[in-house]
């Protein structure tokens, strides 16, 4: 460990939770402490270096009492009495022995001397090696402290939750870039096209094991010559759509025993091969429960997924692959149902024991698919991945900007969260209900944060820490629009018009002439 630097000395009652220090030193807020005091471990005494974290500074003068009458304070001031004191109350955070930490279970003593934690201190307290770790950022007060997070920690799935604006979309790039570079195969649910661009390198270059596959009929937000690469299609052949299917897409209820019983038949009187136009006209020449059966049915038509064949979902599941779902410009309906069909199969994959490695699913506008009230397809085999996935090698990622509008259960089985700037009370309530994690003081923390800091906590880390999110090396997608540059352009745009009107109207009246000639 590298060399102290002592700045204070504990006074007063001490708990094995928290103490409070005097300084004369220019402490902020956050600063990481060390502690020399010795715990019994193991059945053995042994001496420990235990770190904590200020939470509180204070400061105070006797000259300057409260209730003294500002002349007099005045004239204190003036004969240079003023006898500024500084205290600080800290948070211990624990201590490490032999790649854990263990929380204190004595009280520190007063008089004990207080140091700054040294930076390969604090380095060993929350990364993890590299062979596991994944390196997201650094500390916060502590720029030269890198900050890597267990890859192991991902079978419990993971949380990001930030409100707009906070950086959750760029930090959910860097998670990715670091699995990536781990060899992982990840799947990118992305409904603004805010991650087509990973396959970009700043320095230039592109990822070669990277995708983005888009429905034919999507809008999109960027064209092939923006993203860099051919874009992979996307699409469904509906005669792949089994019975079941239909009716849950359509909305046809279980109950509906009769339209089901029409759709029986025209679909066994299509064979194989047919499209959806072709189960429409079937329908339309039933009896009513199959012109029942067609208005449910002719719901799909505006889906705009169905095509000639089926995109195999297997082409997600290479190893070391990065592949990007771009449902920018697609209604939420379809979005729904294109996420439903391709989580389903690959959950099915590692049901059955197919699935060759991890497949790590990143869900953006998770609150979207998975709400806590509606009712979606993708809701239920969600759900199942977040419960069951971990042990057949599905992981997920929920990215979110409204915690309380997300199902709660789905969100509870994300056992490590990585939390930014939030300061909307019930967002910050449905965070504290879905992790035990997450302490009072954290989130007194959350709107005191800065774009691409964020709150680590659970399995992914040893203890809960506050980070400074890494640069990308990719490029990023998905910015809010240049305002100013935009309105600037306008303006020019305005002029240009104004100058050319004349020669316009000129035009127009020649053009009027020569029609009435």
């Amino acid at each position: 460990m590298s060399g102290t630097h002592k700045i204070g000395m504990i006074i007063g009652e001490a708990k094995p939770t928290e103490f409070v220090f005097a300084t004369h030193e220019d402490v902020s807020r956050l600063e990481y402490l060390l502690i020399k005091s010795t715990e019994n471990v193991a059945g053995g005494e042994l001496d420990v270096e235990i770190v904590a974290q200020i939470s509180t500074i204070y400061s105070g003068s006797k000259a300057l009492m409260e209730g003294i009458k500002l002349t007099d304070a005045e004239k204190i001031q003036e004969a240079g009495l003023v006898d500024n004191r500084t205290f600080a109350m800290a948070k211990v955070l624990g201590f490490l022995h032999k790649g854990q930490i263990y929380q204190p279970r004595r009280a520190i003593q007063p008089g004990k001397e207080v140091y700054l934690a040294p930076e390969d201190l604090l380095e060993q307290f929350y990364s993890y090696p590299k062979g596991e770790g994944l390196t997201i950022g650094n500390l916060i007060t502590r720029p030269k402290v890198p900050v890597r997070i267990t890859l192991k920690g991902f079978r419990r799935h993971l949380a990001i939750l930030a409100q707009t604006g906070a950086g959750k979309s760029y930090t959910a790039g860097v998670l990715a870039e670091e699995l990536f570079d781990k060899g992982a195969t990840i799947l990118i649910i992305d409904p603004h096209a805010d991650y087509v661009f990973l396959g970009n390198k700043k320095g230039g270059g592109n990822i070669n094991r990277f995708d983005v596959f888009r429905t034919p009929q999507s809008t999109g937000r960027y064209d092939e010559s923006k993203i860099g690469k051919k874009i992979q299609p996307y699409q469904v052949k509906f005669s792949d759509l089994s019975q079941n299917e239909i009716e849950k897409v359509s909305g046809i209820h279980e109950r509906f025993t009769n339209i089901s019983g029409a759709l029986r038949a025209a679909l066994d009187e299509l064979g194989d091969g047919y499209s959806l136009e072709d189960l429409l006209d079937v329908l339309d020449q039933g009896d009513a429960n199959a012109k029942k059966a067609r208005n449910y049915v002719e719901r799909l038509s505006y889906m705009n997924v169905f095509g000639t064949a089926t995109t195999d979902y297997e082409k997600f599941l290479k190893p070391k692959y990065l592949s990007v779902l771009d449902l920018s410009g697609l209604d939420d309906s379809v979005s729904d149902y294109i996420n439903y069909r391709i989580m389903r199969d690959i959950y099915q994959t590692a049901e059955r024991g197919d699935l060759d490695f991890p497949v790590f699913i990143f869900i953006e506008e998770a609150h979207r698919l998975i709400p806590s009230r509606e009712n979606t397809l993708s809701k239920n085999i969600i759900k199942r991945i977040a419960a069951e996935g971990r042990k057949f090698g599905v992981f997920l990622v929920l990215i979110t900007q409204r915690p309380y509008k997300i199902d709660q259960d789905a969100l509870s089985q994300c056992n490590s969260q990585i939390i930014m700037r939030m300061t909307n009370p019930e967002d910050q309530k449905a965070i504290k209900t879905s992790s035990e994690r997450v302490s009072e003081e954290l989130l007194d923390d959350l709107p005191g944060l800065n774009v691409g800091e964020a709150v680590v906590v659970g399995e992914i880390t040893r203890a809960p820490i506050m980070v400074k999110i890494r640069e990308r090396k990719t490029q990023e997608g998905g910015g809010d629009i240049d305002i100013v540059g935009k309105l600037s352009e306008a303006r020019d745009a305005a002029v240009t018009e104004e100058k050319e009107k004349p020669e316009r109207l000129k035009q127009e009246v020649e053009d009027l002439k020569s029609m009435m000639e």
